[in-house]
């Protein structure tokens, strides 16, 4: 009998990761991910842990892990990897090919992060006669995981460790993004089959596909991410940035974009560069500042064979090989003098820049610069996580502390939910329905309140009962 622990995600949105105990001592660890938003990022030896910062000792020993499979390259998801090879792991890691070449990108950059976040605390706690602090990890780590990755076609059945079988589907999320099945061959011949959605996508999404269909499973662990809502229509939504980026050029600001690296800014870049080629984009530049997100382009385009349908037609009619190709007024700039320069912009610019969530990044160096600024406009796309700058700002915040300074939120705020990459309650009830076994259902990867009513709309439409996992829990699979 297999046995799975809830060990991250659970009642939450970030930090997705869930222990797999075989029945012949053998363990799978689904999902690696970093916590993100509040004290996850907290390392130091002096705080009070509170068991769940990514700073916090593992809930199992890294050496006893003999594979990892994952379902996507974002950091929530795979960001703990480097700490886990760190500390012990030396087995595969199981991912789609696209996801494989994503995790170089993003885990290194990780670790550069660490490693200069490391050395300004540093920097200021020497000021101040504190202790120095360590990086999570280092790039070194980051590299550890890299050969050890094992890439797999969708649709490919492979096994993980003896007895357990591996196959990825598409999830329409990002690129190379999977819903998860895991088949476990049982001492008397049966087979077991857990199923984890993974992050699904949702149809606001232009280059994704619709996620794949699957009809059964034994137990089904499905996000929960938007579960209290749906998403507007795409065209609507549309609609509303074109206002948003009509009224920015009246005022005669710039218009920032918080986007994550890899999905929502190429989606973003997307939409602009549609805008552009039908003359209904008013900026004269739109700056891309996030050397991962360049490079993700770069990966999006070489798996251009995974996107939908009628967008990977479409580009192909107008023979477009790159984002620049598409959007001419696109402004590319990798390095930090050239991000530095765009603070001389003063009006009509559009800047897409990380992090996603304003808790590092490019994106809060603009701040500095824009945020105050009452002819200034922010627009969120994505999802802000409890305890991020981003989540402050949308809730009303009346400034925000950048840089140890404190800047006042004097920009409109604009928050666009008609962007998300991830399915919305309806999309959500409608994709789990396709099992035609009714699996023990299980929900993750959400904020409780937002669990709690998807846990409502099941029963409500399905007759199905939804159990909301606590942290630690261990099922029977």
């Amino acid at each position: 009998m297999a046995l799975l622990n809830f060990l991250g995600a659970i009642q939450q949105v970030t930090g997705s990761c869930y222990l797999i105990e075989t029945f012949d001592k053998k363990n799978i660890l689904l999902e690696c991910g970093m916590q993100q938003g509040g004290d996850s990022h907290e390392n130091d030896n002096d705080n009070n842990d509170n068991g769940k910062s990514n700073g916090s000792a593992f809930a199992f020993n890294p050496e006893h892990i003999d594979a990892v499979v994952i379902s996507h390259a974002h950091i929530d998801h795979s960001g703990m990897l480097p700490r886990l090879v760190s500390e012990g792991f030396r087995g595969p890691i199981f991912a789609t090919e696209a996801t494989c070449e994503l995790m170089e990108l993003m885990l290194l950059d990780s670790a550069h992060i660490q490693e200069k976040d490391a050395e300004w605390e540093n920097r200021w706690r020497a000021r101040r006669g504190k202790k120095a602090i360590k990086p999570l990890y280092v790039s070194q780590d980051a590299e550890r995981v890299l050969k050890q990755r094992k890439p797999v076609s969708y649709e490919k059945r492979v096994e993980v460790v003896p007895g357990v079988h591996v196959t990825f589907a598409d999830a329409g999320h990002i690129i190379g993004a999977a819903i998860v099945k895991l088949e476990f061959a049982e001492p008397n011949d049966s087979v077991r089959t857990l199923v984890f959605s993974g992050d699904l996508g949702s149809t606001c999404s232009p280059l994704m596909k619709t996620p794949a269909i699957l009809k059964h499973a034994d137990v089904l662990l499905l996000e929960s991410t938007y579960g209290d809502r749906d998403h507007r229509c795409n065209e609507e939504t549309l609609d509303e940035l074109v206002a948003i980026l009509e009224q920015a050029d009246k005022d005669g600001g710039n218009v920032m974009i918080p986007a994550f690296s890899v999905g929502r800014t190429q989606d973003i870049l997307f939409h602009l560069g549609r805008f552009y080629q039908e003359g209904r984009l008013p900026q004269h530049t739109v700056y891309l500042d996030s050397p991962m997100a360049i490079r993700a382009n770069d990966i999006y385009f070489r798996h251009r064979e995974d996107f939908d349908e009628e967008n990977r037609a479409m580009l192909k009619k107008h023979n477009i090989h790159n984002v620049s190709d598409w959007l001419p007024i696109l402004k590319l700039t990798p390095t930090p003098e050239e991000s530095m320069a765009i603070n001389n912009v003063k009006s009509g610019a559009i800047i897409v820049a990380g992090s996603g969530m304003c808790n590092g990044g490019r994106i809060v160096h603009h701040f500095k610069h824009n945020l105050w600024r009452e002819d200034c406009h922010l627009i969120f796309t994505g999802f802000q996580a409890r305890g991020t700058t981003g989540r402050a700002i949308v809730d009303g915040v009346k400034s925000v502390r950048v840089f140890r300074e404190d800047i006042m939120v004097g920009a409109q705020v604009h928050t666009l939910g008609g962007f998300s990459a991830h399915a919305g309650q309806s999309q959500l009830i409608e994709w789990a329905s396709h099992f035609e076994n009714r699996p023990e259902l299980h929900l993750i990867h959400g904020e409780l309140d937002k669990m709690l009513i998807l846990q409502s709309e099941f029963k409500k439409r399905l007759n199905w009962d939804a159990n909301i996992p606590e942290l630690g829990d261990r099922i029977a699979l």
